[in-house]
Protein backbone atom coordinates (compact mmCIF):
# COMPACT_ATOMS: atom_id res chain seq x y z
CA UNK A 1 0.00 0.00 0.00
CA UNK A 2 1.25 3.48 -0.85
CA UNK A 3 1.19 5.85 2.11
CA UNK A 4 1.05 9.61 1.87
CA UNK A 5 3.03 10.94 4.84
CA UNK A 6 1.21 13.38 7.10
CA UNK A 7 2.48 16.89 6.37
CA UNK A 8 0.44 18.96 8.81
CA UNK A 9 -1.47 18.47 12.07
CA UNK A 10 -3.49 20.76 14.27
CA UNK A 11 -2.66 20.43 17.98
CA UNK A 12 -5.57 20.82 20.41
CA UNK A 13 -5.67 21.02 24.19
CA UNK A 14 -8.55 19.79 26.35
CA UNK A 15 -9.06 21.51 29.71
CA UNK A 16 -10.40 20.18 33.00
CA UNK A 17 -13.95 21.33 32.19
CA UNK A 18 -13.95 19.51 28.84
CA UNK A 19 -13.50 22.64 26.72
CA UNK A 20 -10.92 22.65 23.91
CA UNK A 21 -8.56 25.19 22.41
CA UNK A 22 -6.34 25.14 19.33
CA UNK A 23 -2.73 25.20 20.55
CA UNK A 24 -0.93 25.45 17.22
CA UNK A 25 0.19 23.62 14.11
CA UNK A 26 2.79 20.96 13.41
CA UNK A 27 4.17 20.84 9.86
CA UNK A 28 6.76 18.56 8.29
CA UNK A 29 9.06 19.00 5.31
CA UNK A 30 12.48 17.67 4.35
CA UNK A 31 14.14 19.81 7.03
CA UNK A 32 12.10 18.25 9.82
CA UNK A 33 9.03 18.95 11.96
CA UNK A 34 8.15 22.56 12.74
CA UNK A 35 5.72 23.84 15.37
CA UNK A 36 4.02 27.22 15.63
CA UNK A 37 1.78 28.38 18.48
CA UNK A 38 -1.63 29.77 17.55
CA UNK A 39 -2.01 33.47 18.39
CA UNK A 40 -5.15 32.93 20.49
CA UNK A 41 -3.42 30.31 22.62
CA UNK A 42 -0.45 32.63 23.22
CA UNK A 43 -2.85 35.40 24.28
CA UNK A 44 -4.98 33.35 26.68
CA UNK A 45 -3.01 30.42 28.06
CA UNK A 46 0.39 29.29 29.29
CA UNK A 47 3.50 27.60 28.01
CA UNK A 48 3.19 23.85 27.33
CA UNK A 49 6.93 23.15 27.63
CA UNK A 50 8.94 25.91 29.30
CA UNK A 51 12.50 24.60 28.99
CA UNK A 52 13.00 23.75 25.32
CA UNK A 53 10.11 25.37 23.45
CA UNK A 54 9.80 29.13 23.01
CA UNK A 55 6.45 30.66 23.94
CA UNK A 56 6.04 32.87 20.88
CA UNK A 57 4.71 32.78 17.33
CA UNK A 58 7.96 31.80 15.59
CA UNK A 59 8.39 28.56 13.65
CA UNK A 60 10.33 26.10 15.82
CA UNK A 61 12.18 23.12 14.37
CA UNK A 62 12.16 19.98 16.49
CA UNK A 63 15.53 18.51 17.47
CA UNK A 64 16.68 15.50 15.45
CA UNK A 65 17.20 13.53 18.68
CA UNK A 66 15.98 12.05 20.94
CA UNK A 67 12.30 12.20 19.82
CA UNK A 68 12.51 11.23 16.12
CA UNK A 69 12.44 14.89 15.08
CA UNK A 70 9.50 15.92 17.26
CA UNK A 71 9.52 18.51 20.00
CA UNK A 72 9.52 16.71 23.36
CA UNK A 73 6.07 17.85 24.44
CA UNK A 74 4.48 16.23 21.38
CA UNK A 75 6.69 13.15 21.54
CA UNK A 76 5.10 12.55 24.96
CA UNK A 77 1.86 11.76 23.11
CA UNK A 78 3.43 8.79 21.34
CA UNK A 79 3.42 5.34 22.90
CA UNK A 80 6.46 3.14 23.24
CA UNK A 81 6.85 -0.58 23.68
CA UNK A 82 3.36 -2.06 23.91
CA UNK A 83 1.57 0.82 22.19
CA UNK A 84 4.02 0.80 19.29
CA UNK A 85 3.58 -2.96 18.89
CA UNK A 86 -0.18 -2.52 18.48
CA UNK A 87 0.21 0.44 16.15
CA UNK A 88 2.70 -1.39 13.96
CA UNK A 89 0.35 -4.40 13.72
CA UNK A 90 -2.29 -2.12 12.21
CA UNK A 91 0.18 -0.59 9.76
CA UNK A 92 1.43 -4.02 8.67
CA UNK A 93 -2.12 -5.28 8.18
CA UNK A 94 -2.61 -2.32 5.82
CA UNK A 95 0.51 -3.32 3.88
CA UNK A 96 2.69 -0.55 5.35
CA UNK A 97 6.08 -1.26 6.90
CA UNK A 98 6.86 0.55 10.17
CA UNK A 99 9.99 1.97 8.48
CA UNK A 100 7.68 3.88 6.13
CA UNK A 101 5.95 5.61 9.03
CA UNK A 102 6.99 9.03 10.33
CA UNK A 103 6.48 10.39 13.83
CA UNK A 104 3.81 12.70 12.39
CA UNK A 105 1.98 9.67 10.95
CA UNK A 106 2.02 8.14 14.41
CA UNK A 107 0.65 11.30 16.03
CA UNK A 108 -2.21 11.28 13.51
CA UNK A 109 -2.90 7.67 14.43
CA UNK A 110 -2.94 8.50 18.16
CA UNK A 111 -5.39 11.34 17.52
CA UNK A 112 -7.26 11.95 20.78
CA UNK A 113 -5.98 8.76 22.41
CA UNK A 114 -2.83 10.10 24.06
CA UNK A 115 -2.32 10.45 27.76
CA UNK A 116 -2.59 14.05 28.90
CA UNK A 117 -4.47 16.96 27.36
CA UNK A 118 -3.13 17.12 23.79
CA UNK A 119 -4.82 15.69 20.70
CA UNK A 120 -4.11 15.81 16.99
CA UNK A 121 -6.22 16.35 13.87
CA UNK A 122 -6.89 15.11 11.27
CA UNK A 123 -6.94 11.57 12.63
CA UNK A 124 -5.38 8.85 10.49
CA UNK A 125 -7.68 6.91 8.18
CA UNK A 126 -6.11 3.74 9.59
CA UNK A 127 -7.52 4.44 13.06
CA UNK A 128 -10.65 2.29 13.10
CA UNK A 129 -13.71 3.00 15.20
CA UNK A 130 -14.23 0.55 18.05
CA UNK A 131 -16.06 -2.50 16.83
CA UNK A 132 -16.88 -3.16 20.49
CA UNK A 133 -17.09 0.09 22.43
CA UNK A 134 -18.44 -1.83 25.43
CA UNK A 135 -16.31 -4.80 26.42
CA UNK A 136 -15.52 -6.91 29.46
CA UNK A 137 -12.22 -6.36 31.25
CA UNK A 138 -11.56 -10.10 31.00
CA UNK A 139 -12.02 -10.13 27.23
CA UNK A 140 -9.71 -7.23 26.50
CA UNK A 141 -7.13 -8.53 29.00
CA UNK A 142 -7.01 -11.98 27.43
CA UNK A 143 -6.73 -10.39 23.99
CA UNK A 144 -3.83 -8.23 25.16
CA UNK A 145 -2.10 -11.23 26.70
CA UNK A 146 -2.51 -13.28 23.50
CA UNK A 147 -1.00 -10.49 21.38
CA UNK A 148 1.88 -9.94 23.82
CA UNK A 149 2.65 -13.67 24.01
CA UNK A 150 2.57 -14.02 20.21
CA UNK A 151 -0.49 -16.28 20.17
CA UNK A 152 -2.39 -14.16 17.63
CA UNK A 153 -1.62 -11.74 14.85
CA UNK A 154 -5.11 -10.22 14.82
CA UNK A 155 -5.76 -7.17 16.98
CA UNK A 156 -9.18 -5.95 18.10
CA UNK A 157 -9.86 -2.31 17.28
CA UNK A 158 -10.90 -1.90 20.93
CA UNK A 159 -7.47 -3.03 22.10
CA UNK A 160 -5.66 -0.72 19.66
CA UNK A 161 -7.74 2.25 20.72
CA UNK A 162 -7.09 1.47 24.38
CA UNK A 163 -3.39 0.78 23.99
CA UNK A 164 -1.64 4.07 23.22
CA UNK A 165 0.14 4.44 26.56
CA UNK A 166 3.83 3.90 27.21
CA UNK A 167 5.79 1.02 28.66
CA UNK A 168 6.55 -2.48 27.49
CA UNK A 169 3.91 -4.43 29.44
CA UNK A 170 0.45 -5.18 27.97
CA UNK A 171 -2.05 -2.62 29.23
CA UNK A 172 -5.16 -0.68 28.28
CA UNK A 173 -6.70 2.71 28.93
CA UNK A 174 -10.23 1.81 29.98
CA UNK A 175 -13.33 3.43 31.46
CA UNK A 176 -15.02 1.43 34.20
CA UNK A 177 -18.75 1.75 34.58
CA UNK A 178 -19.87 2.68 38.09
CA UNK A 179 -22.72 0.17 38.21
CA UNK A 180 -20.76 -2.80 36.83
CA UNK A 181 -17.02 -2.95 37.41
CA UNK A 182 -16.65 -6.00 35.15
CA UNK A 183 -17.75 -3.94 32.16
CA UNK A 184 -15.65 -1.24 30.57
CA UNK A 185 -15.33 0.80 27.40
CA UNK A 186 -12.48 2.30 25.43
CA UNK A 187 -13.99 5.78 25.47
CA UNK A 188 -15.58 7.92 28.14
CA UNK A 189 -19.25 7.50 28.95
CA UNK A 190 -21.39 9.03 31.68
CA UNK A 191 -20.93 7.52 35.15
CA UNK A 192 -17.54 6.00 34.35
CA UNK A 193 -14.00 6.47 35.67
CA UNK A 194 -10.77 6.36 33.69
CA UNK A 195 -8.20 3.68 34.57
CA UNK A 196 -4.99 2.26 33.19
CA UNK A 197 -5.19 -1.53 33.59
CA UNK A 198 -1.95 -3.50 33.49
CA UNK A 199 -2.20 -7.11 32.39
CA UNK A 200 0.34 -9.87 33.00
CA UNK A 201 2.29 -12.48 31.10
CA UNK A 202 4.56 -15.39 31.95
CA UNK A 203 7.19 -13.63 29.84
CA UNK A 204 7.66 -10.61 32.11
CA UNK A 205 10.04 -10.54 35.05
CA UNK A 206 7.62 -11.35 37.89
CA UNK A 207 5.24 -13.31 35.67
CA UNK A 208 1.61 -13.20 36.66
CA UNK A 209 2.46 -11.65 40.04
CA UNK A 210 3.71 -8.42 38.45
CA UNK A 211 0.49 -6.58 39.21
CA UNK A 212 0.40 -7.75 42.82
CA UNK A 213 3.98 -6.59 43.35
CA UNK A 214 3.23 -3.19 41.87
CA UNK A 215 0.30 -2.88 44.26
CA UNK A 216 2.65 -3.68 47.15
CA UNK A 217 5.12 -1.03 46.03
CA UNK A 218 2.38 1.57 45.64
CA UNK A 219 1.29 0.79 49.19
CA UNK A 220 4.84 1.12 50.52
CA UNK A 221 5.45 4.36 48.62
CA UNK A 222 2.29 5.86 50.08
CA UNK A 223 3.38 4.78 53.56
CA UNK A 224 6.70 6.52 52.85
CA UNK A 225 4.87 9.81 52.32
CA UNK A 226 4.80 9.75 48.50
CA UNK A 227 1.72 10.62 46.46
CA UNK A 228 0.71 7.68 44.26
CA UNK A 229 -2.23 7.13 41.89
CA UNK A 230 -5.38 5.60 43.31
CA UNK A 231 -5.38 1.92 42.46
CA UNK A 232 -7.23 -1.31 42.96
CA UNK A 233 -6.80 -4.96 42.16
CA UNK A 234 -9.36 -6.56 39.87
CA UNK A 235 -10.08 -10.24 39.44
CA UNK A 236 -8.43 -11.80 36.40
CA UNK A 237 -10.02 -14.74 34.53
CA UNK A 238 -8.53 -18.11 35.40
CA UNK A 239 -7.28 -18.76 31.87
CA UNK A 240 -5.05 -15.66 32.13
CA UNK A 241 -2.79 -17.35 34.68
CA UNK A 242 -3.09 -14.36 37.02
CA UNK A 243 -5.12 -14.01 40.18
CA UNK A 244 -5.33 -10.22 39.96
CA UNK A 245 -4.58 -7.37 37.58
CA UNK A 246 -3.71 -3.93 38.90
CA UNK A 247 -5.79 -0.95 37.74
CA UNK A 248 -4.55 2.59 38.35
CA UNK A 249 -6.96 5.48 38.23
CA UNK A 250 -5.72 8.01 35.69
CA UNK A 251 -4.57 11.30 37.18
CA UNK A 252 -4.59 13.16 33.85
CA UNK A 253 -8.32 12.82 33.22
CA UNK A 254 -11.74 12.83 34.83
CA UNK A 255 -15.08 11.91 33.31
CA UNK A 256 -17.57 14.75 33.72
CA UNK A 257 -21.28 14.21 34.49
CA UNK A 258 -22.18 14.73 30.83
CA UNK A 259 -19.80 11.95 29.77
CA UNK A 260 -17.17 14.28 28.35
CA UNK A 261 -13.59 14.19 29.57
CA UNK A 262 -11.72 16.86 31.45
CA UNK A 263 -7.95 16.67 31.00
CA UNK A 264 -4.74 17.99 32.56
CA UNK A 265 -1.62 18.56 30.51
CA UNK A 266 0.94 15.83 31.25
CA UNK A 267 4.64 16.31 30.45
CA UNK A 268 7.33 13.71 31.15
CA UNK A 269 10.87 14.52 32.21
CA UNK A 270 11.89 12.82 28.97
CA UNK A 271 9.95 15.33 26.87
CA UNK A 272 10.61 18.33 29.09
CA UNK A 273 14.38 17.89 29.32
CA UNK A 274 15.02 16.02 26.04
CA UNK A 275 16.41 13.13 28.10
CA UNK A 276 16.38 9.89 26.10
CA UNK A 277 14.48 7.27 28.10
CA UNK A 278 16.09 4.41 26.15
CA UNK A 279 19.47 4.95 27.79
CA UNK A 280 20.82 6.45 31.04
CA UNK A 281 20.59 10.16 30.27
CA UNK A 282 19.20 11.77 33.40
CA UNK A 283 20.49 12.51 36.89
CA UNK A 284 18.39 13.11 39.99
CA UNK A 285 20.33 16.36 40.40
CA UNK A 286 18.77 17.62 37.16
CA UNK A 287 15.35 16.18 37.99
CA UNK A 288 15.28 17.77 41.44
CA UNK A 289 16.40 21.16 40.13
CA UNK A 290 13.91 21.04 37.25
CA UNK A 291 11.08 20.10 39.64
CA UNK A 292 11.77 23.02 41.98
CA UNK A 293 12.06 25.45 39.08
CA UNK A 294 9.03 24.27 37.11
CA UNK A 295 6.71 23.92 40.09
CA UNK A 296 8.08 27.11 41.70
CA UNK A 297 8.25 25.33 45.03
CA UNK A 298 11.09 24.02 47.23
CA UNK A 299 8.75 21.24 48.36
CA UNK A 300 8.68 19.81 44.82
CA UNK A 301 12.45 19.25 44.99
CA UNK A 302 12.12 17.61 48.39
CA UNK A 303 9.33 15.35 47.13
CA UNK A 304 11.53 14.34 44.20
CA UNK A 305 14.37 13.54 46.63
CA UNK A 306 12.01 11.29 48.60
CA UNK A 307 11.08 9.44 45.39
CA UNK A 308 14.75 9.05 44.48
CA UNK A 309 15.47 7.47 47.86
CA UNK A 310 12.51 5.14 47.48
CA UNK A 311 13.75 4.00 44.09
CA UNK A 312 17.22 3.42 45.52
CA UNK A 313 16.21 1.35 48.55
CA UNK A 314 13.28 -0.42 46.83
CA UNK A 315 15.44 -1.50 43.87
CA UNK A 316 13.27 0.26 41.31
CA UNK A 317 16.05 0.67 38.76
CA UNK A 318 13.73 1.21 35.79
CA UNK A 319 13.54 4.86 36.86
CA UNK A 320 14.06 6.30 33.36
CA UNK A 321 13.00 9.75 32.22
CA UNK A 322 9.51 8.71 31.08
CA UNK A 323 8.73 7.48 34.58
CA UNK A 324 8.81 10.98 36.06
CA UNK A 325 6.25 13.54 34.94
CA UNK A 326 4.53 16.83 35.70
CA UNK A 327 0.93 18.03 35.47
CA UNK A 328 -0.11 21.53 34.41
CA UNK A 329 -3.40 22.96 35.63
CA UNK A 330 -5.64 25.10 33.46
CA UNK A 331 -4.16 28.25 35.07
CA UNK A 332 -0.65 27.26 33.98
CA UNK A 333 0.65 26.12 37.37
CA UNK A 334 2.76 22.94 37.45
CA UNK A 335 2.92 20.15 40.02
CA UNK A 336 4.55 16.74 40.27
CA UNK A 337 2.47 13.95 38.79
CA UNK A 338 1.83 11.09 41.24
CA UNK A 339 4.59 8.48 41.53
CA UNK A 340 3.88 5.82 38.88
CA UNK A 341 5.46 2.72 37.30
CA UNK A 342 6.99 1.96 40.67
CA UNK A 343 7.79 -1.68 41.33
CA UNK A 344 10.63 -4.11 42.01
CA UNK A 345 12.72 -3.85 38.83
CA UNK A 346 16.45 -4.58 39.10
CA UNK A 347 18.33 -3.90 35.88
CA UNK A 348 20.63 -6.43 34.18
CA UNK A 349 23.67 -4.32 35.08
CA UNK A 350 22.53 -3.46 38.59
CA UNK A 351 22.38 0.27 37.85
CA UNK A 352 19.60 2.85 37.86
CA UNK A 353 18.45 4.53 34.65
CA UNK A 354 18.61 7.85 36.51
CA UNK A 355 21.89 8.51 38.31
CA UNK A 356 22.40 9.82 41.84
CA UNK A 357 24.83 12.73 41.33
CA UNK A 358 26.78 10.60 38.89
CA UNK A 359 26.39 7.21 40.61
CA UNK A 360 24.35 4.50 38.90
CA UNK A 361 24.34 2.43 42.09
CA UNK A 362 25.61 2.60 45.67
CA UNK A 363 25.88 6.40 45.65
CA UNK A 364 28.38 7.88 48.05
CA UNK A 365 27.33 9.84 51.13
CA UNK A 366 28.68 12.98 49.48
CA UNK A 367 26.55 12.37 46.37
CA UNK A 368 23.31 12.06 48.35
CA UNK A 369 24.21 15.08 50.43
CA UNK A 370 24.58 16.93 47.13
CA UNK A 371 21.09 15.79 46.09
CA UNK A 372 19.72 16.95 49.43
CA UNK A 373 21.34 20.36 48.99
CA UNK A 374 19.70 20.79 45.57
CA UNK A 375 16.40 19.65 47.11
CA UNK A 376 16.37 22.68 49.44
CA UNK A 377 16.56 20.84 52.76
CA UNK A 378 17.55 23.09 55.63
CA UNK A 379 20.22 20.64 56.69
CA UNK A 380 21.45 17.07 56.14
CA UNK A 381 19.65 15.80 59.23
CA UNK A 382 16.32 16.82 57.68
CA UNK A 383 17.14 14.84 54.53
CA UNK A 384 18.25 11.85 56.60
CA UNK A 385 14.88 11.84 58.31
CA UNK A 386 13.26 11.45 54.89
CA UNK A 387 15.59 8.54 54.09
CA UNK A 388 14.74 6.89 57.42
CA UNK A 389 10.99 7.20 56.71
CA UNK A 390 11.46 5.63 53.27
CA UNK A 391 13.52 2.73 54.62
CA UNK A 392 11.00 2.11 57.42
CA UNK A 393 8.19 1.83 54.87
CA UNK A 394 10.15 -0.51 52.58
CA UNK A 395 10.97 -2.77 55.55
CA UNK A 396 7.27 -3.68 55.59
CA UNK A 397 7.48 -5.32 52.16
CA UNK A 398 7.06 -8.87 53.42
CA UNK A 399 3.96 -8.24 55.50
CA UNK A 400 2.23 -6.07 52.87
CA UNK A 401 3.08 -8.54 50.08
CA UNK A 402 1.68 -11.41 52.10
CA UNK A 403 -1.56 -9.51 52.75
CA UNK A 404 -2.00 -8.80 49.03
CA UNK A 405 -1.43 -12.42 48.01
CA UNK A 406 2.13 -12.43 46.64
CA UNK A 407 3.60 -15.95 46.73
CA UNK A 408 6.15 -16.91 49.36
CA UNK A 409 8.81 -17.60 46.73
CA UNK A 410 8.53 -14.12 45.23
CA UNK A 411 8.46 -12.51 48.69
CA UNK A 412 11.63 -14.38 49.64
CA UNK A 413 13.39 -13.46 46.39
CA UNK A 414 12.58 -9.76 46.68
CA UNK A 415 13.33 -9.60 50.42
CA UNK A 416 16.81 -11.01 49.85
CA UNK A 417 17.61 -8.35 47.29
CA UNK A 418 16.09 -5.55 49.37
CA UNK A 419 18.24 -6.65 52.29
CA UNK A 420 21.35 -6.43 50.11
CA UNK A 421 20.40 -2.95 48.86
CA UNK A 422 19.94 -1.86 52.47
CA UNK A 423 23.41 -3.15 53.39
CA UNK A 424 24.92 -1.38 50.38
CA UNK A 425 23.38 1.98 51.26
CA UNK A 426 22.86 2.01 55.05
CA UNK A 427 25.61 4.59 55.47
CA UNK A 428 23.04 7.17 54.29
CA UNK A 429 20.86 6.63 57.37
CA UNK A 430 21.12 8.59 60.60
Amino acid sequence: MQINPVKQLKVWRTFSDGSRCLVGTLAQNRQGVFFQYHADYLACFDHLSPFNLRFDSTLQLGPRDPHHGLQGVFADSLPDGWGLLLMDRVFRQAGILPTQITAMDRLAFVGAGALGALSYEPISDLKADDDKAIISVAEIGLEAQAVFDGQTTEVLAALVNAGSSGGARPKAQLYFHQDNQAVCSTRAVADSSAYLVKFTSSQIALGHEEGLCEAVYLTLAQQAGIEVPKWRLIDAPKQSGAAKWVALQRFDTQVLPNGREGRWHLHSACGLLDADFRMPSLDYVDLIKASSLLCKSPSAGQAQFRRAMFNLFALNQDDHSKNSAFLQRDDGQWQLAPFYDVTFSPSPYGEHATAFAGFGKQPSLKAIQQLASHANFANWSQAQQVIAEVVAAISQFGSVASELGVSKDIISLINQQLAQVYQDNKQLLP
